[in-house]
């Protein structure tokens, strides 16, 4: 499952035409740490790895958009974050790629 929503999240920035292709490579290597990270989490942990890649795959999907709706991507961006919360002290370096994906779609005017 989780795998599967890292396609789609990976798939959304390819296909995405309203943002740059230096955005889309620094977007997609986060998500590949993302991933990594994910993986590397223990199966108990697994349930909530799905909330945090479904809340990233919302967010990505959201701010792609080329008529996006701030709301929805607010709301998306900050599920992610409470998402992540539990993991700050487990697992600091996902907390780290969130903060960086954020960072890249905010840089990016989304």
């Amino acid at each position: 499952m989780i795998n599967d929503t890292i396609k789609i999240i990976e798939s959304t920035i390819n296909e995405s035409t309203t943002i740059s292709d230096e955005r889309k490579q620094e977007l997609l290597g986060l998500v590949m740490q993302l991933k990594n990270e994910i993986d590397n989490m223990d199966d108990s942990q697994q349930e909530q790895a799905g909330s945090i890649a479904s809340f990233a795959e919302s967010s990505v999907r959201e701010a792609v958009k080329s008529e996006k709706d701030n709301e929805l991507l607010e709301h998306s961006l900050k599920g992610l974050s409470l998402s992540v919360r539990r993991f700050e002290v487990s697992h600091p370096t996902l907390m780290g790629i969130i903060n960086n994906i954020g960072q890249v779609l905010n840089n990016q005017g989304i």
